[in-house]
């Protein structure tokens, strides 16, 4: 999947995410807690705690925010020499928790940042993706607007023309893609028809497809993901998760991959006392990925992205930086992963 020696990339743009308290509506309290995050950033994490080479290809702004950020990844183990230090602001998003009769919400304040205003032109892909041996993006990247969408697409086909995995993350961000374009599907089709791993579910494959897909069971995700393989010959894998929300802080979460010449779906776990869901697909991805760098079969590489994504419930932030011996015990008692 990737070779020895080479680096796992991810390129995307890293933001500050601004949280209200818990329990307390927008500056009850006259501050907010701050966590640097970003579904690229999250990954590449995740992936480092666990000690593969990672390195993180954004844009950041000059100064003492971007200074601070730029560490932040670093303490972490994330090599930043793929970040671009630019004039500009940071991206943020605030998030707001929800309570009883009253949703989460998520409000973007991104526009104009130093990734966003980055041109195609400025991503040198031939010095970017020298030594990596895989590349991840998100669907927020081309949702951030036209010249991001660009760049996205560039990066994937530099990274295919070079031989490399490529994995995307659909991520959708409804919120994002209104300000600018009225039909995404255009967007994401040719991006998505360069990976080789797709982070996808049924609502993806809708989108992508133009047509309408059930996630009600297991056969009916086979379908969605046997449809999302037969329309993209360059992919390989299809993983998602099916999430049924007993309560605000009890869920229960399967994964399952899909290849075409076959499935694998794991018993859906129960995650209580849940203290943030952020960054819980990211937290997924990167436990697949690192399943199946290891070698795992679908069904061993299913079981680790959710045991990660479900270690990832009890801690508060976007990232998952947890220790590989913290994530084999994890996986070794799946259906303990919430307790």
């Amino acid at each position: 999947m990737i070779e020895a020696g080479k680096t796992f990339a991810a390129f995307g743009e890293v933001v500050l995410r601004l949280s209200v308290a818990e329990g307390e509506l927008v500056l009850q309290s006259a501050g907010f807690e701050a966590h640097v995050g970003g579904a690229e950033a999250n990954v590449a994490v995740a992936l480092a705690a666990l000690g593969r080479p990672t390195r993180m290809i954004g844009a950041l702004p000059a100064g003492a925010i971007g200074d601070g950020v730029a560490g932040e990844l670093r303490r972490h183990g994330v090599d930043t020499h793929g970040i671009a230090r630019r004039p500009g602001r940071m991206g943020v998003y605030y998030h707001i928790p929800g309570g009883p009769m009253r949703a989460a919400e998520v409000i973007y304040d991104r526009a104009d940042s130093a990734f966003a205003a980055m041109a195609p032109a400025d991503w040198d892909w031939d010095a970017l993706l020298d030594g990596i041996g895989w590349l991840h993006l998100s669907g927020v990247t081309p949702a951030l607007g036209p010249a991001s969408a660009e760049a996205a697409l560039a990066a994937v086909r530099a990274a295919r023309a070079r031989g490399l995995g490529v994995s995307f993350d659909g991520n959708w961000r409804g919120r994002l893609w209104e300000r600018w374009h009225r039909d995404p599907a255009a967007i994401l089709r040719p991006i998505v028809a360069e990976a080789s791993l797709l982070f996808g579910n049924h609502r993806d494959a809708a989108l992508l497809l133009g047509r309408d897909f059930s996630g009600d069971g297991p056969d009916r995700r086979r379908e969605a993901a046997r449809a999302l393989l037969d329309a993209f010959p360059n992919l390989e894998t299809v993983a998602s998760t099916a999430r049924e929300i007993v309560d605000p802080a009890t869920h229960r979460i399967a994964a399952r991959i899909d290849r075409r010449d076959g499935d694998a779906q794991t018993p859906p776990v129960t995650i209580a006392g849940i203290t943030d869901r952020i960054g819980t697909g990211d937290a997924f991805a990167a436990g697949v990925l690192d399943g199946l760098f290891g070698g795992m079969e679908p069904m061993a590489a299913a079981e680790r992205g959710l045991a990660l994504a479900g270690l990832k419930h009890g801690l508060r932030g976007d990232f998952a930086p947890f220790a590989r011996a913290m994530l084999d015990s994890a996986t070794a008692a799946a259906h303990d992963v919430a307790r």
